[in-house]
Order: structure tokens, then sequence, then C-alpha cells
């Protein structure tokens, strides 16, 4: 259970699939526009009920608790051994360009 001044994740539904525009490319209008947001909750709440959040910009905004001190989980991926080999090959070149040994 989260409790009120915790630092949270809310999701909501903005636009369900029914509704998306018409020119959205149709594997996108089969889906719902979901709206991610993160804040400190105005009230307890658990996981997968409704709360409300006060952002950073001071917006009062409404969802369902997701997550508890969200952090950042993207990277830029795995190790891929040939990038090494081309970036070794682009400074060879410049190197060569620039009459380095």
């Amino acid at each position: 259970m989260a409790k009120k001044g915790d630092w949270v994740r809310l999701s909501a539904v903005i636009l369900a699939p029914g509704q998306r525009a018409p020119q959205v490319p149709e594997d996108t209008a089969l889906v719902p526009l979901v709206q991610w947001v993160k804040g400190w909750l105005e009230e307890d709440a658990g996981i997968g009920q409704p709360a409300r959040v006060r952002t950073r910009t001071g917006r009062l905004m409404e969802g369902i608790l997701v997550e508890e001190t969200p952090a950042f989980s993207h990277s830029f991926g795995s190790f891929i051994p040939e990038l090494l080999t081309v970036q070794q090959g682009i400074k060879e070149a410049l190197w060569r360009r620039e009459g380095r040994p």
C-alpha cells in the first residue's frame, strides 16, 4: 500500500479503441491511448486502485496506481560486437585521413 506523499506512477485510458482518430494506423486504432503520469500520491492507495497525484508541475491527475517509487528501466540494449568493429574501422579511417599512424 502506497502512502500519501509517496512518489508513484498512474495509468489512465484517454481514448478507447473506438474513439481513436480515423487517420491512425489500423494496429494503433485497435488499442487504447494510455496516459502515464508520475507524482506525489494525494491519499493512500494500493496497486490497481484509483488514485490521485500532484505532479512536479503542480497538476492534480487521476488514474490507476501501477507503480510505487518508479525508476527508469530503459537502456541502450545489449552489447553488439559488430558495432565495436565498425567503430574501430571509422577511427582508423579518420586517423589515416589526418595522417596519424
